[in-house]
């Protein structure tokens, strides 16, 4: 009798310390999606702002200027709900205004402009990235709460369930192939 109890013990004891491990990871899990987000919210910010300041500037023409700067300010104006199709449309606009490399080489012609030709074109590049991280996390975050045990005991508690960001992060055809320096 008292053997079964000892067996039941620690039988209960190894299922809570697995489900608090569980709870744990699930919990990192979260808070790396949190972190991504963060990251990848900096990203996008970052190119809208370069973006708008381009606009901004002159350098561009008066067309390009327009569509450019509509665009980023949609992007820093929009509210969660919108914000991937406003993140798109910009690079879309992106695409259109520097989608041949003339409008660049007008860009690093100017005074200022290899700077600023430089700083798009690495706010361009770090935005899918960072959306890839984001969206790993969230991808293994739902794989975790999609297992029994974790929907059984409630271990993601009252967590929303993680939502990958889905854009068009494709780069403008004169930023693709530029390496940082």
């Amino acid at each position: 009798m008292t053997s079964t109890l000892i067996w039941i013990a620690v039988f209960l004891i190894a299922v809570g310390l697995y489900l608090s491990w569980t709870a744990g990871r699930l919990d990192r899990l979260h808070a790396r999606i949190d972190a991504a987000r963060a990251a990848l919210d900096a990203q996008l910010l970052r190119r809208a702002s370069v973006a708008q300041e381009l606009a901004t500037s002159g350098v561009l023409d008066p067309a390009a200027s327009i569509v450019l700067y509509e665009a980023a300010h949609a992007a820093r104006q929009a509210e969660e709900d919108h914000r991937e199709v406003a993140e798109s449309e910009l690079s879309q606009a992106l695409r259109a205004v520097f989608g041949e490399a003339g409008q660049m080489e007008a860009v690093r012609a100017a005074p200022g402009g290899p700077d600023a030709a430089e700083e798009l074109a690495q706010a361009v590049r770090r935005v899918p990235m960072a959306r890839r991280f984001h969206n790993d996390a969230v991808r293994a975050a739902r794989a975790l709460r999609r297992h029994r045990t974790v929907r059984w005991f409630r271990l993601a508690g009252h967590a929303p369930f993680p939502l990958a960001f889905e854009m068009d992060d494709e780069p403008p055809v004169a930023l693709a192939d530029r390496p940082t320096t």
